[in-house]
């Protein structure tokens, strides 16, 4: 008898412990939806367009945005095409967009010629990468310049096969390209010989199509179809960048030609918001608030 008014104790103790567990379960989200929906408040009402380019490691984050002010709010359109920093700069800076996208701070110059307003919300690391088939997984900065000058050009001085180094890099106007001659090669010389790829998701196609191939992309845009290679010792994510040990990193920035309008202000806000950093997290990066 006794034993049976413990068990129908400990059964109630559970039953009251679940249901506990599920009311708090049901305030987190609760909470959490409140604060979603309150960061779309801002757009109630709202009509016209946003203009995007730029910085192809921007292109997650701003479609995610885009997609769910978007679904908040139909009478909003925002549109976004790649094309590079260098590109971002000059389409904002000549009013053919609303937000130019860059993976490097524009210059004194940019800032002065174009009027720039900045508006930094992430940091991220650009990685060296290889195919996963490549045995070779960490490299010294020298042996890095020396890879991209054309000075070692076989695998096999590196401790893998005996095979021709294919190199691969972006182009001139692109942040990501930038950030890493200046911090991964100490602005050497990159082999005419190196391939050139548009874009972040491209570097990361053709390496994965390439067992010998070499080249670099925003931490963000990892995934299994690629391997990282350790720098300096220092294998590139996210907490390695955000401490500061990663050193190959750099800051992503949205910029507008002086204020912007009412309209993109609530856009680049909203990236400074909580479901804004989730969205920024969630793709790689580390959000800057």
């Amino acid at each position: 008898m006794v034993k049976t008014i413990l068990s129908i104790k400990e059964e109630l103790m559970k039953k009251v412990w679940i249901l506990f567990v599920f009311i708090s379960l049901c305030l987190v989200f609760w909470g959490l939806s409140i604060s979603f929906a309150q960061s779309l408040d801002t757009f109630k009402g709202e009509k016209g367009s946003v203009k995007i380019s730029g910085g192809t490691a921007h292109i997650p984050v701003m479609k995610e945005a885009a997609r769910i002010i978007m679904t908040a709010n139909p009478d909003i359109q925002i549109t976004i095409a790649g094309g590079g920093s260098g590109v971002g700069i000059k389409q904002v800076g000549e009013g053919l967009v609303d937000i130019g996208n860059t993976g490097r701070k524009p210059t004194d110059d940019e800032i002065k010629r174009y009027n720039l307003k900045l508006f930094l919300w992430a940091i991220d690391g650009v990685a060296l990468i290889v195919n996963p088939k490549n045995k070779v997984r960490s490299l010294s900065k020298n042996q890095v310049i020396d890879i991209f000058s054309g000075r070692i050009d076989n695998w096999k001085a590196l401790g893998g096969e005996d095979r021709k180094i294919n190199l691969y890099t972006r182009d001139e106007a692109s942040g990501t390209r930038e950030v890493f001659w200046e911090k991964a090669l100490a602005k050497g010389a990159i082999a005419e010989k190196a391939n050139v790829v548009v874009s972040n998701g491209a570097m990361k196609s053709a390496i994965s199509q390439d067992p010998y191939a070499i080249g670099y992309v925003s931490v963000g845009h990892i995934d299994k179809t690629v391997e990282v290679i350790t720098f300096e010792g220092v294998t590139p994510a996210i907490d390695t960048v955000k401490s500061g040990q990663y050193s190959i990193a750099r800051g992503l920035f949205s910029n507008t030609k002086g204020e912007p309008t009412p309209l993109t202000k609530k856009f680049l806000d909203f990236l400074y918001t909580a479901e804004g950093q989730k969205i920024i997290a969630k793709n790689g990066f580390i959000p800057v608030k």
